[in-house]
């Protein structure tokens, strides 16, 4: 992939995650994977909407990351986003939690690793949304389709599919 590729979500799943963050009302959302902004500005603008809450973004790429910033900047968008730079693994570990929202579309190899550095601050009735289903690792739809790792899931046909899943545990 080319590192100044945009990788936007598609309009309707756009849609979807700020319907989402609109109805869940959630107070701490973390997105894996920014890139230019696009997911980010659709949970931020919900939570703007609802009058609470935040979200994190994590990018790896540092001109993603300064070209997603000045984007939040420009919708006003700053008091509901924060996006850190760095490897996900990392820089998720230190968001505190209870987490309500988990946006995964970054590196799809990662999804299992970044999900489950998440795990511990997660409540149940987290919700986790799992970007570019037809390209997921199987190691993570099996993860999340497995009731014993306390999920119950579902895959919906938007763009290359998507994994929607709830923490029950």
């Amino acid at each position: 992939m080319c590192a100044s590729a945009a990788l936007p979500v598609r309009p309707e799943l756009g849609r979807l995650l700020y319907l989402f963050a609109r109805i869940m009302r959630p107070t701490t959302c973390v997105e894996f994977g920014t890139s230019f902004g696009a997911s980010l500005l659709y949970i931020a603008a919900a939570l703007r909407d609802n009058g609470r809450g935040h979200v994190f973004g994590t990018e790896l790429n540092r001109a993603k990351l300064a070209r997603a910033s000045a984007y939040v900047e420009r919708c006003g968008l700053r008091p509901q986003a924060t996006i850190l730079e760095g490897d996900a693994r990392e820089t998720l570990a230190g968001v505190e939690g209870p987490l309500d929202l988990v946006l995964l579309d970054g590196w799809k190899e990662l999804y299992l690793s970044v999900l489950q550095v998440l795990e511990p601050k997660m409540r149940p009735g987290t919700l986790v949304v799992a970007d570019n289903l037809s390209m997921l690792p199987e190691a993570y739809t099996d993860w999340v389709r497995d009731a014993k790792s306390g999920y119950v899931s579902v895959s919906l046909p938007l763009g290359d599919g998507v994994e929607i899943s709830l923490r029950q545990v």
